[in-house]
């Protein structure tokens, strides 16, 4: 199925509307980047990971990458090991069991939701992204590749 868009410069586009089913053998998957935030009330950031929830396939991953360089040129007294252990802590959130403390009880889209949603920290998520995907642990490492390395 698809839709028919015309803008007012006269473009037309076309987009195509997925439904359960129809994505072939891929799924969707959402996405937000781990941003750290050394100094919250400057705003600048360093991408320093990546979370990822599939709901069809239940998968929920982040994987992270601190550039300890990057981090230190935006504040030279920023808290290394505090934002190591705040990235750690996603990541064992992320995976589930007794190793996430508290949210151990809760399901993988109850964990993302929570880990997704704005704060003002030193690790904070950005914005929510979409996409398809076959392999959403593959496309986590991706994502960390093109994004945070």
């Amino acid at each position: 199925m698809s839709e028919r868009h015309i803008h007012m410069a006269g473009h037309v586009t076309e987009r195509h509307i997925t439904r359960a089913g129809q994505g072939g053998d891929r799924d969707v998957f959402e996405y937000a980047l781990l941003r750290a935030v050394p100094r919250v009330e400057r705003g600048e950031c360093v991408n320093a990971g990546v979370v990822v929830y599939c709901r069809a396939q239940g998968y929920l991953g982040a994987r992270t990458h601190l550039d300890e360089a990057r981090l230190l040129a935006l504040d030279p007294a920023a808290d290394v090991a505090g934002v190591r252990a705040a990235l750690a802590a996603i990541e064992r959130t992320c995976a589930g069991g007794e190793q996430a403390g508290q949210a151990a009880g809760d399901d993988a889209g109850r964990r993302y939701r929570w880990l997704v949603a704005p704060r003002s920290a030193v690790v904070q998520p950005g914005p929510v992204h979409t996409g398809l995907t076959a392999d959403p642990a593959a496309e986590t490492e991706r994502l960390l590749n093109l994004l945070v390395r």
